[in-house]
């Protein structure tokens, strides 16, 4: 049974039951279980997974399959290769569901360590979107948050989001790289009833590759969404960027009879 190498020490056991009969190929079904083990913790990140040759011989594959199935992972970028040092797990995939929920929060109940590096954190002009989306006029006064989401580490998301001055917040960069926004605004009073959200793709920048680790032009999630209170007032409009090999959202859909 492969597993995690730590220093010093024998790779910690976890099951990958190969099945030679299966129709589903063999290359496949190693890189699906060393996944899912990534997923659920099983390999954490940093873990050092065994060699070519060993894990071929554990598991009965050759060793074209075993560097295929890790060349899958490392292509998701789950796994890096060091020359030197051997294979690692990069990271775990950060599944988010649909719901009105803080990122900092959904990557502490995902096992994750989140950690904040606040870029900006000012009053700026409304631009005509978020304007539009706050309810105010273009040009009015509006509190600017642009912060990059760290797990474990590694960037997930570059988080940009306007708020209306007229909530009264006092928002200083310290708390903001210690919690979520929205355990702040809770804490202030300002409740959270509905939002409407949408989920795109988007090329990125220079300055955003720079931020999560990425070539100009990579692909990214997107996720524009404008909260609101029970009044139906806009609290918060934000335009985030997530890495897309290591973030997810997640969603249940219901056939309509």
């Amino acid at each position: 049974m492969p597993g995690k190498r730590k220093a010093g020490g024998e790779p910690a056991p976890f099951d990958i039951a190969i099945d030679h009969r299966s129709p589903v190929p063999l290359y496949h079904q190693l890189a699906q279980q060393l996944e899912q083990a990534i997923e659920h913790g099983l390999l954490q990140p940093g873990a050092l997974i065994g060699n070519e040759i060993d894990l071929g011989e554990r598991l009965g594959l050759s060793r074209p399959t075993v560097r295929q199935g890790i060349r899958t992972l490392v292509e998701k970028g789950l796994l890096v290769r060091r020359r030197g040092v051997g294979t690692h797990v990069v990271h775990n995939t950060v599944k988010r569901p649909l719901h009105l929920t803080s990122l900092y929060d959904d990557l502490r109940e995902a096992g994750q360590q989140p950690s904040t590096r606040v870029v900006s954190n000012d009053v700026v002009p409304a631009s005509r979107e978020v304007a539009t989306a706050l309810g105010v006029r273009q040009g009015d006064s509006v509190l600017r948050l642009e912060r990059i989401r760290y797990a474990n580490g590694l960037a997930v998301a570059v988080l940009r989001n306007h708020l209306p001055t007229g909530l009264l917040l006092d928002l200083d960069t310290e708390q903001l790289e210690s919690t979520g926004l929205y355990r702040l605004l809770y804490a202030a009073g300002v409740t959270l009833h509905s939002a409407q959200q949408a989920i795109g793709a988007h090329a990125a920048t220079a300055e955003e590759g720079a931020y999560l680790a990425v070539p100009e032009g990579a692909a990214l999630l997107t996720m524009r969404r404008t909260a609101y209170n029970a009044a139906g007032g806009a609290v918060e409009h934000g335009t985030h960027l997530y890495h897309a090999a290591r973030y997810m959202f997640e969603f249940q859909l219901l056939v309509r009879a």
